[in-house]
């Protein structure tokens, strides 16, 4: 038992300095226990296996594919314009928003799905992402007490009342609670996120050089003037005829900036871009992106048996799917230096194009292949996210700007976001009427999502799961092990609800719903309503009063856990979205905790009277 307290309270100080990164203090407090025999290795293995650890894999990879294919922008886009740009509008979006799917979905599930969203309105809304996130979380927990299924502690007392004889509560049963948890929660939220969440907001703000965003260096090096797009037509006497042999550049001065092949069954869209080679082969139904002046394309056009108008170019546009742009910056001792851009034969050794030369002030867009390049140079390049990768390998010749690879991750799929849409809203369905276990209706749409190529690839998939998230979480969970193996769950419940019987009903409901909030701190909220229950059950028979708000102060006590990062699934996912520390969950948190179980330690015996 010693053991277990000094580990437990060791474990709650590291978490609060801080200092130490949260998953490596579970793994180190998990072994603690393990190798001084409290628990089993098979238990403090467990928290690995469970299939709530599992279900935050699979919904990072679903919320990854959101994000990837643009759905969360879309989405965020229209409740924008239904906030009408007002930030206290927006804010009350998202939480009444959250709430309200949480209380059919699992607040984990609620949390992963609407993240993704949350961040890009705040994106597009210039909106702090810190102020959001964790009343996003706590939302998600409050919604869960409008219904039956929006929370497991839920279907934990609903259990056992109907095993002591009762009639089953019903879907609603948990309404009226839930509603005055929603509105004074939002109602708290509203001041004590502006208070700590916004300053935090403005204290992380970087102040340093970043990296050119792809549509900054679209715009800077005018990429969209002169850029025409060519249908290829199964007649064109073009088809099956090299970039090569049409010698576009030297003939006309146009150069091929793209090849694109758009096809589509349905739903599943497939977009395919080249970076155009000179053996990359024209095929029918190919687009070509040209960029050139207009007489020249229209000449080229006219050769081409594709019909071309002036107003071709509002049509215009670049994505960056599968090829992308970047600088690079010449260094002064470069041996390119004093070459022309034929030269360099980047297309060559490096599958990479230039498209332009930034001199200073100056942009040098025409007759690329015989400019001479000086120090200090920099070139803006086209080719695959691989090949321009690839380019940070010359570091004697050049340093390329910015992190292409990240650039890359960050372009959105948008061709995807049906496919994806009808993922989410399937794996909504089948967890709220609860066709399979959730765990795997969750599994099921993240292998869905890669499979129909929300991903650019699988570890593109793996890369959206926080795997310091996951650990921690599955650290954790053994704890309630070792709380309940040592005796000192069972002892801490029982002595309070003991003492506290000679003061009234009021009084245990009280201690009933303390224990559990504090309990909740440290063991998963499940875990804690497992244990309470039955002896919350108890109390009330012993002292002869109606046991339901005994119940009701387990589940809310604990779901209504704010204080701490790891005390709920949702608390730990934003927590790296939203760049929080521990110390900000108590700022935030506790006083909305320590709020609302005054509320509802008041407000339960009017809605279940003893």
């Amino acid at each position: 038992m010693l053991l277990t307290l000094l580990t437990l309270l060791a474990t709650s100080v590291f978490f609060v300095w801080g200092k130490i990164r949260s998953d490596i203090v579970a793994l180190v407090a998990l072994l603690v226990l393990a190798i001084g025999g409290v628990i089993t290795p098979g238990e403090a293995l467990s928290g690995f296996s469970n299939s709530i650890v599992i279900m935050m894999v699979g919904l990072f990879v679903v919320g990854g594919a959101i994000f990837n294919t643009g759905l969360a922008k879309m989405i965020g886009a229209r409740l924008i314009t239904m906030s009408g740009n007002s930030p206290m509008r927006l804010f009350l979006l998202v939480i009444a928003g959250t709430a309200v799917i949480g209380a059919f979905v699992s607040n984990t599930g609620t949390v992963a799905l609407m993240l993704p969203i949350v961040v890009s309105m705040a994106a597009i809304n210039g909106a702090s992402t810190s102020r959001l996130l964790m009343p996003l979380a706590f939302a998600s927990s409050m919604g869960g007490m409008l219904t039956l299924i929006g929370t497991p502690p839920n279907l934990v007392i609903a259990e056992v009342w109907e095993e002591a004889g009762h009639e089953p509560l019903s879907f609603f049963t948990f309404l009226p609670g839930g509603l005055i948890c929603v509105t004074a929660g939002t109602l708290l939220l509203i001041p004590l996120s502006k208070w700590f969440l916004d300053r935090k907001a403005k204290r992380d703000q970087k102040d340093g050089n970043m990296p050119k965003s792809l549509a900054e260096l679209v715009d800077e090096y005018g990429l969209l003037r002169d850029l025409y797009r060519l249908p290829v037509s199964a007649e064109s006497p073009i088809v099956g005829k090299t970039i090569a042999s049409l010698n576009l550049r030297r003939r006309l001065g146009i150069d091929v900036l793209e090849v694109r092949e758009d096809g589509s069954r349905g739903m599943m869209k497939r977009v395919r871009q080249q970076s155009p080679g000179p053996d990359t082969v024209i095929k029918a139904g190919d687009f070509m992106y040209l960029k050139g002046r207009e007489s020249d394309v229209q000449k080229f056009a006219d050769e081409a048996g594709i019909g071309f108008e002036a107003d071709d170019d509002a049509a215009a546009s670049i994505e960056f799917y599968d090829i992308g742009i970047a600088e690079i910056v010449l260094m002064p001792n470069s041996p390119i230096i004093h070459k022309t851009i034929a030269d360099l034969n980047l297309r060559r050794d490096y599958a990479v194009n230039v498209l332009a030369v930034r001199r200073r002030n100056n942009y040098i867009t025409d007759d690329i292949a015989a400019t001479e390049l000086r120090a200090g140079d920099v070139l803006l390049v086209q080719g695959s996210w691989k090949a321009i990768g690839h380019l940070g390998s010359n570091s004697r010749a050049w340093v390329v700007l910015g992190q292409p690879l990240s650039e890359a991750a960050k372009v959105t799929l948008d061709y995807k976001a049906p496919v994806a849409g009808v993922i989410m809203a399937a794996m909504v369905v089948m967890l709220v009427f609860d066709f399979i276990p959730p765990v795997l209706s969750v599994l099921a749409a993240s292998v869905l999502m890669i499979l129909t190529g929300c991903f650019r690839n699988v570890e593109d998939a793996y890369r959206k799961i926080n795997w310091e998230s996951v650990v921690l979480i599955a650290a954790m969970m053994p704890m309630s092990f070792a709380l309940e193996k040592t005796g000192i769950s069972a002892a801490v419940s029982s002595g309070l609800v003991t003492g506290l019987g000679g003061l009234g009903p009021m009084a245990v409901l009280a201690g009933i719903y303390l224990t559990t909030s504090v309990m909740t701190l440290f063991i998963s909220n499940t875990a804690t309503a497992v244990l309470l229950a039955p002896i919350a059950m108890q109390s009330a028979l012993v002292l002869g009063v109606n046991p339901l708000p005994f119940l009701f102060a387990v589940t809310f006590g604990a779901s209504l856990c704010f204080a701490s990062p790891f005390s709920t699934p949702p608390n730990a996912l934003v927590m790296p979205a939203g760049q929080y520390v521990f110390a900000d969950y108590l700022k935030v948190g506790l006083p909305l905790q320590l709020a609302l179980g005054i509320i509802m330690i008041l407000t339960l015996p009017l809605l279940f009277p003893f």
